[in-house]
């Protein structure tokens, strides 16, 4: 059976190719991908190539296909798996599969990754419980469970102690809460407005900050005060582009001076990280949530207030397979609107050249339809759009308030370009 896939060769080679799939084994699944969600992460490793170290050494000669965040539906079952899925089961995949390599699909693989049509699982996905069952109606809010997981794994990292001077770890955000989310006006960052604004576990007080005011007046229009005073929370954007001290901008616009339990820094900047430490109360944790790309990234810490103040500090790579189980479920039951947060669509097409220069586009996730033709396009540009297709997809956009949806997403599927 043949495939179409983006793989990678090296350092910013991503080719588009058609080839063959080997028969799939007793132990393997057939499937097809339908959605990808394109991730800064895959920038990393295309940007980085072999020196990434989930990417192996040898994908000049035997490349790897790229993409993460998929969703997709189950072809064909070798006998050992039989039992457990069936031929037209819609799935999502916890990329972390315990491989003792660090290695995981969309990183690693030469027939496993998001930008391809058709690929297999291997034994190892499904022995690690990382294939699972999704039933919610949209594939592409089934691309956004990985990116959805990681943040609720960064909450779910978080610890405090269970009572001054008890060794007891109570994990996750502190409950009813003073959160602070640093340099959150990216596609993450409003991932986790949401989620602490609809999640398990919620704080009392939420900071989000950014240094892009529209960016912030667009957080506060997808994420209102509003809705959060209905769920008990008080709200507070911050724009901290010209604040030397962001404890005083922040001290000042909230009138709160006894610190934060939980502060997520969403940006991969050691001034931002040093700041972020001096937000924190007794027993605070910071959690570094952004991953850079520079392997002595260093910011200095207080440990003064480590020792003294009981100061926690922890950093998550994306989530386990529990936090995908709550991603699912948030998801699924539409606690979290996922939809928000998309901006763009493409077809498999235009996935290596956009993934090349995926740090140069607007904030906001890009949902790739693997099997279709079709260029990078904005959801705010079908409404200049003069043919049949545009202006139908447009008129059904701005129907579900400007964002992408199970109509959209139907249409797209039955009448764009096949690739």
């Amino acid at each position: 059976m043949k495939t179409k896939a983006v793989r990678l060769y090296g350092e910013n080679d991503l080719r588009l190719e058609e080839f063959d799939l080997p028969t799939v084994k007793d132990n393997e699944i057939l499937a097809e991908v339908i959605t990808d969600s394109l991730c800064m992460s895959t920038f990393k490793a295309v940007k980085q190539g072999i020196k990434h170290n989930k990417v192996p050494n040898d994908i000049n000669t035997n490349p790897i296909i790229v993409g993460h965040e998929f969703c997709g539906n189950v072809l064909a079952v070798g006998k050992k798996w039989a039992t457990d899925f069936r031929p037209g089961d819609k799935f999502v995949i916890q990329p972390n599969i315990g491989a003792e390599n660090c290695y995981a699909p969309g990183y690693s693989y030469q027939l496993i990754g998001g930008d391809a049509t058709k690929i297999i699982i291997q034994d190892q996905v499904m022995e690690n419980g990382s294939l699972l069952h999704y039933n919610g109606k949209t594939y592409f809010e089934g691309s956004l469970v990985e990116p959805l997981s990681c943040v609720i794994g960064a909450f779910n990292a978080n610890f405090h102690l269970e009572k001054m001077y008890s060794y007891k770890h109570v994990m996750g955000i502190k409950k009813d809460g003073n959160m602070a989310i640093l340099g959150a006006t990216g596609p993450m960052g409003f991932l986790a407005i949401d989620l602490a604004l609809h999640g398990l576990k919620k704080p009392k007080v939420l900071v989000v900050t950014g240094r892009t005011q529209e960016k912030l007046d667009l957080a506060e229009r997808l994420y209102s005060k509003d809705e959060a005073r209905k769920q008990g929370i008080d709200l507070y954007y911050i724009n901290t582009k010209n604040s030397k001290d962001i404890k005083n901008a922040i001290e000042k616009v909230t009138e709160k001076t006894n610190g934060f339990d939980d502060v997520f820094v969403f940006a991969p900047d050691e001034k931002l990280v040093q700041q972020a430490e001096t937000l924190l109360t007794y027993d605070g944790c910071l959690n570094f949530f952004a991953g850079p790309t520079d392997h002595g990234f260093s910011p200095r810490i207080n440990f003064y207030n480590v020792h003294y103040k009981a100061t926690h500090i922890v950093g998550t790579s994306g989530g386990n397979t529990d936090d995908m189980k709550e991603a699912i479920y948030l998801i699924e039951s539409q606690r979290i609107n996922a939809a928000k947060i998309v901006s763009h669509v493409l077809g498999l097409n235009d996935v290596a050249q956009t993934t090349i220069h995926l740090s140069e586009f607007s904030s906001g996730k890009k949902i790739v339809y693997t099997n279709k033709d079709f260029p990078l396009t904005n959801l705010e540009d079908f409404c200049t759009k003069k043919d049949d297709f545009g202006k139908k997809l447009s008129h059904i956009i701005q129907k579900n308030n400007g964002f992408w949806s199970l109509e959209a997403e139907q249409y797209f599927i039955e009448h764009a370009p096949k690739i």
